[in-house]
């Protein structure tokens, strides 16, 4: 992601910022329109957070990298409490409409730890995870856009084989809930901003203003998502539903998935996908990153001049972002972000295998011709 100065630099005029702001306000209302306000809702909330991600360079993998190669602990610490404010909403508002709201809950098995220690490393490799690979798309990141489609096949293909890889093994989902429940939440998310502080280099314990703002606003947006949708803040299903709906299009079978083939994803092959919450929320998000680049620079956010192998990569890892996350039922959103906050124990696992896997996805990018060996 870019900077944090919303001063533009070039590009379009004010008069094209305007147009693509009411242009961005206009679709969701016709969105509103013609599938309901709670449609026009959910985009909105997607630009939102498309727009604060972006705008205050607020995210997942950068973070972690700078955790594990500089000890800089400040983007870290502010996901923590980012995740902390919103276990304090979703816990009593799971509780008391348990009917009508759902939390991420999700079994842990060997294919869950192992798919999250492999996107911990691909999403290295490709400097973003879900959300960050969509606000690097839609801000003109050319190894992003090029990752992201790859992303969405491996979404697909992941959820295709699932319950294949279930099968090797797992214990049934284990959710924390009521008082007891958000105290070891926040207990345990506080642990982790406190050994994170400690093991902060010299002058690098300070977290930086715009990253209190963003997870504060993230926070709120994440707790009306979940009012709105019934459900938290996820990215891959909507990614694996586009490549999913093409290739029935075109003719494919999908009965031979007990994924694609389960009641449910059938009605959502069969729907639009304006009426699809997690495809909604990632349409917005790639906008309203957007939105912020063109205010700023125009699309142009360029990475270098890349060998042959760094493209391959690329693609590789994007697969196996989309691949694995479905495995691990999410990624940094979906799993860690919306799983710890409504109290599901895969949520922890999925943290500390994907934090593991980061090690090995920074060791990798130098021999890939992504950057520099250092």
């Amino acid at each position: 992601m870019t900077g944090v100065s919303l001063a533009p630099e070039r590009g379009a005029g004010w008069s094209g910022r305007a147009a693509l702001i009411g242009l961005a306000l206009v679709a969701t209302l016709l969105l509103a329109g013609a599938a309901g306000p709670r449609y026009g809702l959910l985009l909105l909330i997607g630009l939102g957070f498309g727009i604060t991600l972006e705008a205050l360079n607020f995210g997942f993998t950068g973070p972690w990298r700078r955790m594990i190669l500089f000890r800089d602990p400040g983007g870290l610490v502010a996901q923590m409490v980012c995740i902390g404010l919103v276990a304090l909403a979703a816990f009593p508002m799971l509780a008391a409409f348990s009917g009508e709201l759902n939390g991420a809950s999700a079994p842990v098995g060997f294919a869950m730890v192992g798919g999250a220690f492999v996107f911990g490393a691909a999403m290295q490799v490709v400097l973003g995870c879900g959300s960050g690979t969509l606000v690097n798309a839609g801000s003109g990141n050319a190894v992003s856009a090029m990752a992201l489609p790859f992303f969405a096949i491996g979404s697909f293909a992941g959820a295709y084989h699932l319950t294949w890889w279930t099968g090797l093994g797992a214990i049934a989902p284990v959710t924390l809930s009521g008082t007891g429940g958000l105290a070891l939440t926040l207990a345990g998310l506080a642990a982790v901003a406190v050994l994170a502080l400690f093991l902060a280099a010299p002058g690098k314990r300070a977290v930086p203003a715009r990253l209190w703002w963003a997870a504060l606003i993230v926070a709120l947006l994440a707790i009306v998502h979940l009012a709105v949708a019934g459900q938290p803040w996820g990215v891959v299903y909507g990614l694996g539903l586009w490549v999913a709906k093409g290739v029935t299009a075109l003719g494919a079978d999908l009965s031979g998935s007990p994924y694609w083939a389960a009641p449910g994803n059938v009605t959502r092959l069969n729907e639009s996908l304006l009426t699809d919450v997690t495809s909604l929320t990632n349409l917005g998000i790639i906008a309203g990153a957007m939105l912020v680049a063109v205010w700023r620079r125009g699309l142009k956010s360029p990475v270098g001049a890349l060998p042959v192998r760094a493209w391959l990569a690329v693609m590789v890892a994007g697969f196996l972002l989309g691949y694995s996350s479905r495995l691990a039922f999410g990624c940094n959103v979906g799993a860690f972000f919306s799983g710890v906050s409504t109290g599901s124990l895969h949520g922890w696992v999925w943290f500390a295998a994907a934090f593991a896997g980061s090690f090995v996805g920074i060791r990798m990018r130098p021999a890939l011709g992504l950057e520099a060996r250092r």
